[in-house]
């Protein structure tokens, strides 16, 4: 799990540089409408796990997690852009950004297992795995969440990707 996440960290990384350097130049339209159907796809992904379908998120994490990374390094680029980076120190202010957001990811995983860890401890073993027996309950608790969570950041997505497309169309060129 670490990683996929530093894959993504180390892609993200290289397109956000790029772009912020001005070495490439993506309108931020149509970048924003691919990320939320990479989400899309990362919620197809978790359902079709749950149907006992592995897929390619499930076989090589790593490299989607890569490729989303570039994606999602050219989304960061737009947001520095707005937001406005130093001109005397933008290697630091990279530096410092990637790292901020490494070391988010890892605390937001390191709460995700806490959560989980005490979610099994609190949760009586009948309860999470219906039959009395603690042996898997841990997965059962998870593997029951995973189902409505992916309808419901899918849905989500999906309504981002809808509203970006369109917005294509309203915005002119990007």
């Amino acid at each position: 799990l670490i990683g996929t996440v530093t894959a993504f960290t180390l892609a993200h990384s290289l397109t956000l540089a790029a772009a912020t350097l001005g070495w490439v130049h993506v309108p931020q339209a149509p970048v924003e409408a691919v990320i939320a159907l990479s989400i899309v796809f990362v919620a197809a992904e978790i359902l079709n796990e749950t149907r006992g379908q592995q897929g390619l998120a499930s076989r090589k994490p790593w490299i989607v997690a890569f490729v989303f990374g570039l994606l999602h390094g050219l989304g960061f680029a737009g947001a520095l852009r707005e937001v406005g980076l130093p001109e005397h120190a933008i290697p630091l202010a990279l530096a410092f950004f990637n790292i901020g957001v490494e070391v988010g990811q890892l605390l937001f995983i390191g709460g995700f297992f806490a959560v989980v860890w005490a979610s099994t401890r609190l949760i009586p073993p009948s309860a999470a795995h219906g039959d009395g027996q603690a042996e898997g309950a841990t997965w059962s608790l998870t593997a029951r969440l995973a189902t409505p969570s992916a309808f419901v950041v899918g849905t989500l997505a999906s309504f981002w990707l809808i509203e970006r497309t369109l917005g294509f169309w309203s915005q002119g060129p990007g």
